[in-house]
């Protein structure tokens, strides 16, 4: 079972939660915040500089060889795996 919880904030943070959000994938602000969340509660370190540099250089390929349509579209692809 679930549990309802409220949360307050500024405006402007709300804003932000929002536009992120919806860039990056996530159906809704509710379900940004409960993914971050598990993250910082469950995931693994943090990734290395090395190991962001090759996601870089991957991203950067699939781009130029328009692998994916969209950022939002290879987020929500990467989310169902």
């Amino acid at each position: 079972m679930n549990t309802q919880i409220n949360i307050r904030m500024p405006q402007k943070l709300l804003s932000s939660v929002k536009s992120y959000s919806n860039e990056h994938g996530f159906g809704s602000v509710q379900d940004f915040i409960k993914e971050t969340i598990r993250e910082k509660l469950f995931d693994e370190p943090e990734i290395s500089k090395e190991e962001l540099a090759l996601v870089k250089k991957l991203v950067d390929v699939s781009e130029k060889k328009k692998l994916y349509g969209t950022e939002k579209e290879l987020f929500a692809k990467l989310r169902r795996r």
